[in-house]
């Protein structure tokens, strides 16, 4: 399956989050999971369409990189919810205290969720889906 593919695939089990009982560790710990998966293939499909714009320092770039590339790129990244995205999922795989994260999950279901949505809508918008499902 395509990067594009898996991200959108992804974000059709995470928009369902918000339905789920809040409350429940469990529950939280897999919005949490889902969000770093989504992150990282948000980050990787981002990479990709740099590359097919011919932004080669992306090619090898890291997350930051390719977030710092993104926005330069295109008018639709919004960096500091990208970069806060980054921070949010390195500290996602040290999350042992609850109240960490209920917090978390509420960044995740009120900010992060509409951006990865935005940023679907946006590529969509720009190549098109049948130049993104190669990607």
């Amino acid at each position: 399956m395509s990067k594009f593919k898996n991200y959108e695939a992804n974000l059709a089990v995470l928009r369902h989050a918000p339905e789920q009982d809040l409350g429940n560790e469990f529950v939280q710990s897999g919005i949490i999971d889902k969000f770093a998966m989504q992150f990282e293939l948000a980050w990787k499909l981002l990479r990709k369409t740099l590359e097919y714009e011919g932004r080669m320092d992306a090619a090898t770039g890291s997350p930051r990189g390719v977030i710092k590339s993104a926005y330069a790129t295109y008018d639709f990244i919004a960096e500091e919810v990208w970069l806060s995205m980054l921070n949010d999922r390195n500290a996602s795989e040290h999350v042992y205290d609850s109240a960490l994260a209920e917090r978390l999950v509420t960044v995740i279901l009120d900010r992060y969720i509409p951006e990865f949505e935005h940023l679907l809508s946006c590529l969509i918008d720009l190549y098109g889906e049948k130049l993104l499902e190669n990607m």
